[in-house]
């Protein structure tokens, strides 16, 4: 029981976010206001050797170097926009947590959706083939059913 428990605390415990992210103390900016701009642009952009991390939240070399880049760019007067189209110049719609929906990347927004309702629509198909082939199997007549019932009482009960 003690090691369900135990279990359990390690599982929630990882499971909440701490809100610290991989910046180091000396990357954070003196200036409060920008300092929290800078961290609201790397929850918006992705680690490119992570890929399934923000910059915020990656300990990746170049990771540190995109959140440098940013708080560069931010004390040098950048808007929190511009910074954003600075880096996605250099690396492409990847670098986007959300990238824009055009027809680059209409796979990427509709694909899972498009691939659900194919899976459904196949499904359905199916059912529907399986119950027409349900209704066209002949019913038993009275003799096939006594015919039945005697091999099974042959055959005996757990059979």
């Amino acid at each position: 029981m003690t090691r369900f428990l135990l279990a359990i605390a390690i599982v929630l415990g990882g499971s909440f976010p701490t809100g610290v992210g991989a910046i180091g103390p000396g990357e954070a900016l003196k200036d409060t206001r920008l300092e929290a701009r800078a961290r609201d642009i790397g929850r918006q952009l992705r680690c490119l050797v992570c890929q399934n991390q923000s910059i915020d939240d990656s300990d990746a070399p170049l990771a540190q170097d995109l959140r440098r880049l940013v708080r560069k760019r931010l004390v040098a007067g950048d808007t929190n926009r511009q910074v954003i189209a600075y880096i996605h110049a250099r690396y492409g719609d990847f670098v986007l947590l959300r990238p824009p929906v055009d027809s680059r990347t209409w796979l990427l927004w509709f694909g899972p959706a498009a691939v659900l309702l194919l899976a459904l629509i196949l499904m359905a198909v199916r059912i529907r083939r399986r119950r027409m082939q349900a209704e066209d199997r002949p019913a038993l007549s009275e003799e096939e059913i006594k015919q039945a019932d005697a091999l099974l009482d042959k055959m005996g009960p757990g059979t």
